[in-house]
């Protein structure tokens, strides 16, 4: 009996040690698994790319949006591109992550008002909250540009889901993205008829408190001084050489007329009326970015009836290149 009873508890400790370490492999497993689930999801470092919009009772409006950053630690820096309607922004952002709740938050993002004309345009300052989504399929940062206290009613919610391309969130593609400022290879595009599509602006004052600020800190060059016949002149902007990114915003007599327009093949075009109660007109161009190829570069051709005059304008983050336009007298 005393054998029974000594090999009956050889057998328990033997089985129950087994059980035991095979609840372990799972645990542990498990605790692997888990531990490696945070650990990804950790990082919000990456090209995320998609859609946002805003609905209301009379409309629903579309942005397409890339946002290229790097985290280190708890802070985020990089940049946001986006299209809406027929203006290109790209814009560097700053902020930080929290890795305990998944809440990444960027501040003050000039965002085109929802409901502005192309003639019109006006730039709400919205706060950029999200939060990590972390799955199988991918991951994915839902959230809402945030309007800023007191302009809730004007500057509406924007609702956005942006999906992580992992194959090119790779460390260096995104040090050099935010390096270079504008990205050269966006991960998500439009077609070309959206993009490069002439733009006709009617030269009237738009709101940009940004740019007006920084534009009156740079100073104006002297690119040309033309003398014209008209009351009246068409005014075209192309990029002068190779098509890199280059994005400005036109001053008429150092009011904002229309900003954020990107330089291609075809032509940034208006049509302008002289102040004939001045004795010189100007025209300024303002760098928004300086494209992959500085300074910000453009070929200007000015039409005045059958008179048609080329200028090359360069402009950089520091000076403004600047038309001057008198009129003969009759």
């Amino acid at each position: 009996m005393a054998e029974i009873s000594l090999y009956n508890q050889r057998f328990k400790l033997k089985h129950g040690f087994c059980f035991l370490n095979e609840s372990m492999k799972k645990a542990a497993l498990f605790i692997f698994l888990f531990i490696s689930l945070q650990t990804f999801s950790q990082t919000v470092s990456g090209y995320w790319y998609g859609t946002a919009n805003v609905k209301s009772s009379s409309s629903t409006n579309n942005y397409l949006v890339e946002l290229v950053i790097r985290q280190n630690k708890t802070q985020v820096q990089g940049l946001i591109n986006y299209y809406f309607k027929r203006s290109f922004r790209s814009i560097k952002v700053n902020g930080n992550f929290d890795s305990r709740t998944r809440q990444l938050t960027l501040l003050n993002i000039p965002l085109t008002y929802h409901g502005s004309l192309e003639d019109m345009e006006v730039d709400c300052i919205m706060d950029f909250a999200a939060t990590l989504r972390v799955a199988k399929a991918g991951s994915n940062l839902v959230g809402t540009f945030m309007g800023k206290p007191g302009y809730k009613y004007s500057c509406v919610d924007v609702n956005f889901n942006l999906k992580l391309d992992a194959d090119i969130s790779k460390e260096d593609s995104i040090l050099r993205a935010i390096k270079l400022y504008k990205e050269t290879y966006q991960v998500w595009k439009p077609n070309f008829e959206d993009t490069l599509v002439a733009v006709n602006i009617i030269p009237r004052k738009v709101e940009n408190y940004v740019i007006d600020a920084e534009y009156k800190q740079r100073e104006n060059i002297l690119s040309k001084e033309i003398l014209v016949d008209s009351d009246s002149l068409n005014v075209d902007f192309y990029d002068n050489g190779e098509v890199d990114g280059d994005s400005i915003s036109i001053f008429y007599n150092d009011k904002l007329i229309s900003f954020n327009r990107l330089l291609s093949t075809k032509a940034v075009h208006f049509r302008v009326g002289l102040d004939t109660t001045r004795e010189i007109n100007e025209i300024s161009m303002f760098a928004d970015n300086l494209g992959t190829i500085p300074p910000n570069t453009a070929l200007m051709v000015v039409t005045d009836g059958k008179k048609r005059y080329e200028i090359s304008m360069n402009s950089d983050l520091k000076q403004n290149a600047t038309l001057r336009i008198r009129r003969k007298n009759h």
